[in-house]
């Protein structure tokens, strides 16, 4: 029985990731002439179109969007496999791209140091945060990015998860606020403002409002915005009571002109973790970013 040629695993693997002939020649250093045939090969290997023309698109075939993860895995663990195993990672004349996935909060506190930090230990290094519009393991799964950064949700049994640190939701008013006057903001302090929620699907209600029904109350919601960030500006120029985790505060700067205080219920504390795909699990430059995220973050938060 003839053998499988490997090199059509990976062109394989960029026709699926790319849909275009002509994007997976220049990502493979081919011209489209041999992209073409190179297709026409692996459509009489798998007895299978793989990408059919649709409008002015390519798209794939069920059978080729069934095998897309499974291929990606193969060729990754493929080139890892060919890899010498005791090569050292010199991350100092190390070049890649790290694609983050994290929300706009995480990247407003944190970012700033892990750019400016990996700027100078890995001058190679290209950090990329991409927007986190939804939880979903795909964007790991299918390799379009290399590491997610937020609270756990249902992910899936296969993706890795290592806690980064312990958050806690407090309460913030604009500098001057009648609220940041009190010495110990009670219930009945916090229910009789009017507050703006922050919420990515539009919900009114969390789990502060479920701590003030236990005693009887509720709080009145004026305004929802989709991130903690907007929560923040739009407390900084109205009345109105915003609910942000503390570690959006660490920086000195981004409260100089708010009120902080500790809410008057108990909420569930947040735990931020790192998740990736196993498929990186021992890179040494996945590795070395893994380690370097979790470094700085426990750093600038020392009391985590």
């Amino acid at each position: 029985m003839t053998e499988p040629d490997l090199n059509l695993l990976f062109a394989l693997d960029v026709l699926l990731a790319e849909r275009s002939v002509a994007v997976a020649a220049r990502r493979l250093g081919l011209s489209a002439s041999a992209m073409s045939r190179t297709l026409g090969r692996l459509r009489e290997t798998t007895g299978d179109p793989l990408l059919v023309r649709a409008g002015r698109n390519m798209v794939l075939t069920p059978y080729a969007e069934g095998i897309r993860e499974r291929t990606q895995n193969a060729a990754f663990e493929a080139r890892a496999l060919l890899r010498p195993l005791h090569t050292e990672l010199n991350i100092r004349t190390h070049e890649q791209l790290f694609t983050l996935r994290a929300n706009d909060g995480f990247v407003e506190v944190f970012g700033p140091t892990l750019i400016a930090e990996a700027a100078i230990v890995a001058p190679g290094i290209t950090l990329r945060f991409v927007a986190k519009p939804e939880k979903t393991p795909h964007p790991l799964r299918e390799g379009l990015v290399d590491l997610e950064i937020g609270v756990l949700s249902e992910m899936g049994p296969e993706i890795r998860v290592q806690a980064l640190f312990r958050d806690r939701f407090v309460g913030v008013v604009r500098k001057g606020h009648p609220l940041g006057q009190v010495k110990e903001v009670t219930t009945s302090h916090y229910s009789e403002w009017k507050h703006v929620v922050a919420s990515r699907r539009g919900t009114l209600s969390g789990p502060v409002d479920e701590a003030l029904a236990k005693v009887g109350l509720t709080r009145k919601v004026a305004a929802i915005v989709p991130g903690f960030p907007a929560a923040l500006a739009v407390a900084r120029a109205t009345d109105l009571v915003a609910l942000v985790p503390a570690s959006f505060l660490i920086n000195q700067s981004a409260v100089a002109d708010l009120s902080v205080f500790e809410l008057p219920v108990k909420t569930r504390g947040i735990t931020v973790s790192l998740l990736w795909h196993p498929r990186s699990d021992v890179d040494p430059a996945h590795r070395w970013l893994r380690t370097f995220v979790r470094d700085v973050c426990q750093r600038l938060l020392p009391e985590n």
